[in-house]
């Protein structure tokens, strides 16, 4: 962005994006200098926010199971407009207790009787779950469900007298603790609540729709458990257990940790893996069999999980038997059928200085993407002490018993190289950084598999403590994100360090926090911030800049009922400038999308040019839109999106589509293999055979003139890996429904590695056919070959 001047006119601006040019013409000369100046820094401030939103899920603790705590897809959030001029809190959202785990967020959710919104969900120890419009500033939620109603009548939530744990952690209550998780796949929300009934405490884990609050596969559950080692029972204590970690959903279960109520009564570290869709218990272990503590806690961080599915959890203090009580460890653990066992460790050489000192293992286990080097699979770990381990996860360590002075048996040991109490590490962009107390923010790169000391960059000294976050666009824009000292959001650029913005900056107290939870940490989704305090949820974002426009469709038809691949139709859709300013011509396109947003919609060929709209004006008109060749046959809403090529700076670029009331169904020609012939039980190096096939057409728009081609397969599907054979066979024009069978002789490639494979026939193979379903072409034979 630049200023452009014209010394016979008043100052005026220039705006330039990748995607258009929008130039504000020379304004009368009556306008002053002073004005445009002030119009330029506003515009400069807006700048960044002009891009559509990219409908982020958090669905975990830290947006997924590895735990990096990186949202790779924020593409509002930029270092240029995360200041104090430009970014600050945006809504208080009232809730009746402390709000200990970090909210989720789930885009384009239909709630029951509501319509489609933008949703974050929020539990309280108060034992009850809001679900809130995350773009309103409305303080209603969009529901709410007291757990309570789902437990015998009298109970509560436990008051914090009972659990022993007020003095520590400062709560009145204790109800639903961790950070829940939810299957975007089911609709399901996961969360474990504590009850006090009868005088008793009770767990219970639940599963309640995220359109409505209401519980679903027959919960909730009890939780309850026994483990039992050489003869000796331990059993599973609810007064003196708590759910601090995050919940886990991996191999369609849900792990959920436990550990000490903060009093260091009888507990144990435990693990409890339950079905996630009957909700019943498929496997228990304890870090502390037959004796107390090792507490599994981590400030609240959610347990970890590979790409192979093992669970990964720290301890804390207690007593160490090799093994089998492993306090101050790295635990791994895998599930095998119903059953949840422990696959290996890590535990320092010096864990009896550490347990002696309170110096806990108590965050989450940072699991790295595949490294280059020896040992490809890696974890990140530390605790109170500050000291970080890089861990191969193929080969954990175990304990080095004649270690001295460091743990040679693992990949690396930065000896408080994390500062002390740091959270959880945090990975982006090839870097791991460390959040410590009373320490810099430490940034260490990556290289052939190994942490680079000294750090590539630090910050000033902070409070810090609390678990970290990171929001960017990929490998660029990256943002740092924590509460420092357990009171301000901070931000820092990424790369550098600096400072970007803290929420004590703002005059008059505008962004000042609450006061917060023990351990309360942000989460970031589509251009805002998340934050839960003792009372609240509190929403930051990009203020709204006065003095702009802001154009939204007001109306769009209805689409046909049904339409053909390639087909045309008409629309009619009403713009409205709703700002206070008066906008420039733009355009408006249009989309066919699954969801009532415009995220993974489809372009429509055909758009509408929209003049120039004072405020409160309005445009309508009619365009004639094409369905583009290719189009997956489906049921869709018609978008209507205004300013497509985002030449208007807005005050709000999250309303700008409209949905129509009603869907259309897009139909085409659709080519499958529905019966293909059996390969010779063996095959030779450039030897030939030949194949029968049979092609369907089972789309209802007649399919030009196409040709089948074969492969050999190590799976019944066609990948990168599948060898294509020489040969193929033309199949003619076909009208729906319509088959077309032949033969064909087909030669084996000469260098054929050895191996068993299926024969696949892919109908359109060349792709001269734009299908409603380009996945289905292949069809698979029902025996192997051999060479």
């Amino acid at each position: 962005m630049r200023p452009s001047w014209n010394s016979n006119v008043a100052r005026t601006c220039e705006i330039t994006t990748e995607l258009a040019a929008a130039k504000w013409r020379p304004a009368s000369f009556a306008f002053c200098a002073n004005f445009c100046i002030v119009r330029f820094l506003l515009l400069t401030l807006f700048f960044a926010r002009v891009h559509l939103l990219a409908q982020t899920s958090v669905i975990t603790w830290h947006y997924e199971n590895e735990r990096t705590s990186a949202n790779t897809s924020e593409t509002v959030l930029t270092p240029s407009n995360v200041n104090s001029a430009g970014f600050g809190k945006l809504t208080t959202l009232p809730v009746d207790g402390f709000v200990v785990g970090h909210p989720l967020y789930l885009p384009s959710v239909n709630v029951l009787g509501q319509g489609v919104h933008n949703v974050v969900y929020v539990a309280t120890m108060h034992d009850s779950v809001y679900a809130f419009d995350a773009d309103s500033a409305n303080t209603s939620p969009l529901w709410m469900t007291s757990i309570l109603t789902y437990s015998p009548a009298g109970a509560t939530s436990v008051p914090a007298t009972v659990k022993k744990d007020s003095g520590t952690t400062g709560w009145a209550e204790v109800g639903i603790v961790s950070t829940p998780v939810i299957d975007p796949v089911t609709g399901t929300l996961y969360l474990v609540a504590e009850t006090y009934e009868n005088g008793n405490v009770i767990h219970r884990l639940h599963a309640l729709d995220v359109t409505s609050g209401l519980e679903k596969f027959g919960g909730p559950t009890t939780i309850a458990a026994t483990y039992t080692l050489n003869g000796i029972t331990t059993t599973f204590a609810d007064l003196y257990q708590m759910n601090r970690p995050g919940l886990l959903l991996a191999n369609g279960h849900i792990y959920i940790a436990f550990g000490s109520n903060c009093c260091n009564d009888y507990s144990q570290g435990w693990v409890l893996s339950y079905n996630a869709t009957t909700l019943q218990q498929e496997g228990a272990y304890t870090a502390e069999p037959g004796k107390i503590l090792a507490s599994i806690w981590q400030k609240g961080a959610g347990l970890s999980a590979d790409g192979d599915g093992n669970i990964y959890a720290e301890t804390s203090e207690g007593f160490y038997a090799a093994g089998t009580n492993l306090s101050i460890s790295v635990l791994k653990l895998s599930q095998t059928g119903t059953s949840l066992a422990l696959a290996d460790w890590f535990t320092p050489y010096n864990y009896q200085y550490l347990s002696d000192k309170d110096l806990d293992l108590n965050d989450g286990v940072l699991i790295l993407p595949d490294q280059p080097g020896l040992y490809p699979h890696e974890a990140v770990a530390e605790g109170k002490e500050g000291t970080i381990y890089l861990l191969n996860r193929d080969s954990m360590g175990q304990l080095c018993s004649n270690c001295t002075t460091g743990d040679t048996q693992i990949v690396q040991e930065i000896p408080q190289g994390a500062g002390r109490q740091s959270g959880t590490p945090v990975y982006w962009n090839n870097t791991v950084y460390f959040t410590g107390q009373s320490s810099p923010v430490f940034a260490y790169t990556l290289s052939n598999g190994a942490l680079v000391n000294p750090p590539s960059a630090q910050s000033i000294k902070i409070g810090g403590g609390g678990h970290a976050i990171i929001t960017a666009n990929g490998n660029s824009h990256g943002i740092l994100w924590f509460i420092n000292g357990a009171k301000d959001l901070w931000a820092m650029d990424a790369i550098t360090l600096q400072t970007l913005y803290t929420s004590t900056q703002a005059a008059n107290g505008r962004d000042t926090l609450p006061p917060l939870a023990h351990f309360a940490t942000p989460i970031a989704a589509d251009g805002k911030v998340f934050v839960g305090t003792q009372n609240s949820l509190i929403v930051y974002g990009l203020l709204p800049l006065p003095g702009l426009p802001d154009l939204t469709e007001t109306s769009v038809t209805n689409p046909p009922a049904t339409v053909l691949d390639g087909s045309s139709f008409s629309v009619t859709d009403s713009v409205q400038n709703i700002g206070s300013a008066a906008a420039p011509a733009s355009t408006t396109r249009y989309y066919l999308s699954t969801t009532t947003s415009k995220s993974g919609a489809r372009l429509l060929t055909g758009s509408r040019a929209v003049p120039s709209l004072a405020s409160s004006a309005t445009s309508s008109g009619t365009v004639t839109v094409t369905v583009s060749a290719g189009t997956a046959g489906g049921t869709y809403f018609l978008l209507a999106c205004a300013d497509y090529t985002l030449v208007v700076p807005e005050t709000n670029e999250s309303n700008n589509c409209k949905a129509s009331a009603t869907q259309v169904t897009v139909s085409g020609p659709d080519l499958v293999e529905t019966v293909v012939s059996n390969p010779p039980t063996t095959v030779t190096p450039g030897g030939t055979f030949s194949i029968t096939d049979t092609v369907q057409n089972i789309g209802n728009v007649t399919a030009a003139a196409s040709t089948t081609r074969y492969y050999l397969s190590t799976t019944t599907s066609k990948t990168t890996s599948s060898i294509l054979l020489t040969g193929n066979r033309s199949v003619p024009s076909l009208a729906p429904a319509a088959t077309s069978s032949g033969n064909a002789s087909i030669t084996v490639p000469s260098t054929l590695p050895s191996g068993t494979y299926f024969l696949l026939a892919c109908s359109d193979d060349t792709k001269l056919v734009s299908e409603t379903n380009e996945t289905n072409n292949c069809k698979a034979s029902a025996t192997t070959t051999t060479h």
